[in-house]
């Protein structure tokens, strides 16, 4: 089996009324293990969908997707394939060191607690261990997102726009920590984003367009 996460030839269609949407026209994109890559494109130009069909949440048209020892995208563990979506995600009714633990739990982490609090320590959210999500900031839920990701050191990081709510000093700490992880644990990198700093630290940038792989 193919050691990189990867999407061959990836067709996806939606009907919005009596029109019919091509959302992804035989994309291809390939992760391999300790690449940063950057996938850039405007609203409406495919790339949720095409988050969406490597990590199992939709099933393209036509097309293949591969996660390295899962037999489907949908059934990768966190520690093959870790998530950082928009929306964050975080439990509500947990601190971020409990939302941070929860997969180092369910992974067998010898002391969960530990591992989170060192993940959010990494993400200058240390002090914030025992708030709630709803008493910080955006920003800071964005990093603990990041953090849940992080803390069982997974083959893979698929992230969208995981800077979109911090600054240009945070943005830089973001990124180098998601470089040394890369780096230091072979983890591919995955990054929806428009920031042209996370698009300047990539080794590639893939460009989608209406939904196709368009040149650099």
């Amino acid at each position: 089996m193919s050691t990189a996460l990867r999407g061959t030839g990836l067709h996806k269609s939606y009907r919005r009324g009596s029109e019919e949407v091509h959302a992804l026209r035989g994309v291809s994109i390939g992760v391999q293990p300790g690449e940063m890559v950057a996938l850039l494109g405007r609203s409406g130009s495919g790339k949720t969908t095409l988050l969406n069909c490597l990590l199992g949440w939709e099933v393209p048209d036509t097309g293949e997707v591969s996660v390295p020892g899962a037999a489907t995208p949908g059934s990768a563990a966190w520690t093959t394939v870790a998530v950082v979506p928009q929306r964050f995600g975080l439990l509500d009714e947990l601190t971020l060191a409990d939302n941070v633990a929860m997969p180092a739990r369910l992974a067998g982490l010898p002391d969960p607690h530990a591992a989170a609090l060192g993940a959010l320590e990494t993400l200058r959210l240390g002090h914030l261990a025992a708030r709630m999500p709803d008493e910080v900031s955006l920003g800071e839920q964005q990093r603990t997102a990041l953090a849940r990701a992080l803390v069982v050191a997974p083959a893979f990081l698929v992230a969208d726009e995981p800077t979109g709510r911090l600054d240009e000093d945070l943005t830089a700490h973001v990124l180098g920590t998601l470089r040394e992880h890369c780096a230091h644990t072979g983890c591919g990198v995955l990054l929806a984003s428009h920031d042209p700093v996370v698009i300047a630290s990539a080794d590639r940038v893939v460009r989608l367009h209406d939904g196709v792989v368009v040149p650099g």
